[in-house]
């Protein structure tokens, strides 16, 4: 479920979400909140040396206390300019903490789903391809 096994499982795949994800510093955040509603933050992604994708957060802040109690996440690339020319991104799976250092945290990501939908190059349809540890991707094209 690491950043590492989506490469090695789907690397062509891998490689167009890792670009979406570079391609603009901030990213939308997913959490659950106490209640069970989503809460949507604002965040940045760090590709790690070690093949691991991690955020960080403030300590004290929502989405911190929010991954800290449950740990599941949604991550959305930031949209760009809305051409679809890269690619929507998104990414789904649970964050686990893996360094505190009072006043910040930095989550590992566990990446149980990766998502990227795209215009196909014909321009007339979109293509979406669906990646989950363990299976194959899956592309389904929409008119």
């Amino acid at each position: 479920m690491t950043w590492q096994r989506f490469v090695q499982e789907a690397p062509e795949l891998a490689a167009a979400v890792e670009a979406r994800f570079r391609s603009a510093i901030h990213h939308v955040l997913a959490t659950v909140r106490v209640d069970g509603s989503p809460r949507v933050s604002g965040t940045e992604v760090d590709f790690r040396d070690d093949g691991g994708l991690a955020l960080g957060s403030m300590a004290g802040a929502r989405k911190a206390e929010d991954l800290l109690r449950d740990p599941r996440f949604a991550l959305h690339a930031h949209p760009g300019d809305g051409s679809m020319a890269g690619g929507d991104a998104k990414l789904a799976g649970r964050a686990v903490e893996v360094e505190h250092g009072g006043e910040h945290h930095l989550f590992q990501l566990e990446i149980g789903e990766a998502v990227l939908t795209s215009l196909h190059p014909d321009g007339d349809r979109l293509v979406i391809e669906t990646w989950r540890p363990g299976q194959p991707v899956t592309r389904v094209e929409r008119t």
